[in-house]
């Protein structure tokens, strides 16, 4: 995380903290990058908010973290899932606190329960300890790989 106040502390370097690049060459590729690290059972996901995430009022615009969680909880959902194709089907978003340029947001997902066909999830996006939006979804497994 940066200090807003401090500009003479160096910003966050999250491959120096053990975080990899997300390769996406799509969507994601365009607003991220997104980082991601393996924990038990799957990777966590995260991003540095950017200049480019502004909305007009100077914080990450609302739909940066809509994106984000989107991919966070569905990457979680594809790896509890065998990777098996899927697709959200819904996608809830409560905004907590505004994320300022320069901080570093983790996603915390998990999967609330598992059918035949669809997978229920949570998130809490968080800036450090401080939840800054949370999310459920549900997604819909497609089929086999």
């Amino acid at each position: 995380m940066r200090d807003t106040e401090n500009p003479s502390i160096p910003p966050f370097d999250p491959a120096a903290a053990g975080w990899e690049p997300y390769k996406d060459e799509g969507f994601i590729g365009l607003v991220g990058p997104f980082w991601m690290r393996p924990v038990e059972g799957g990777y966590r996901y995260a991003f540095m908010a950017e200049h480019k995430h502004h909305n007009r009022r100077g914080v990450v615009q609302g739909g940066m973290l809509m994106t984000f969680a989107d991919r966070s909880m569905g990457m979680t959902c594809w790896y509890a899932n065998g990777q098996q194709p899927q697709a959200t089907i819904q996608l809830d978003m409560h905004f907590i606190d505004a994320v300022q340029v320069g901080e570093f947001v983790e996603a915390n997902c998990a999967v609330v329960r598992r059918t035949r066909s669809v997978i229920f999830m949570n998130a809490d996006l968080v800036v450090g300890q401080r939840i800054v939006a949370t999310a459920k979804g549900v997604w819909k497994t497609l089929g086999s790989k």
